[in-house]
């Protein structure tokens, strides 16, 4: 048995639910925050059989794309904006970053 995290960005998270209910894979999904862009994720925690992680991991590269995006980076002076003008910057987003970890044990109550 294998549990996969899979971190996705949140304009990807509702379509990745619906692509693992449709190919019957159950899911727990966690709010949480980039480090880097300081953006919403959702981290999904999903629970297989070992000949199943291919299946999952292919669900997980349907409905997870990654894409070009402009943001203002975060001001390197802490509070004092006054001189400090932001330009945007293009940076990648979206896509996933999965992880698929040995289960020793699993039991559902």
């Amino acid at each position: 048995m294998k549990l996969i995290m899979a971190v996705v960005q949140d304009d990807d998270s509702a379509r990745l639910m619906e692509g693992l209910v449709e190919a019957k894979f159950r899911a727990t999904k966690l709010a949480s925050t980039g480090g880097f862009l300081r953006s919403g994720n959702t981290t999904f925690m999903i629970g297989v059989d070992d000949e199943k992680v291919d299946k999952v991991l292919h669900v997980i590269r349907e409905n997870c794309q990654s894409r070009e995006q402009f943001m203002s980076p975060i001001s390197p002076m802490g509070g004092n904006t006054d001189s400090y003008v932001p330009y945007p910057i293009e940076v990648e987003v979206g896509g996933a970053t999965v992880f698929v970890l040995p289960i020793e044990k699993f039991v559902q109550y």
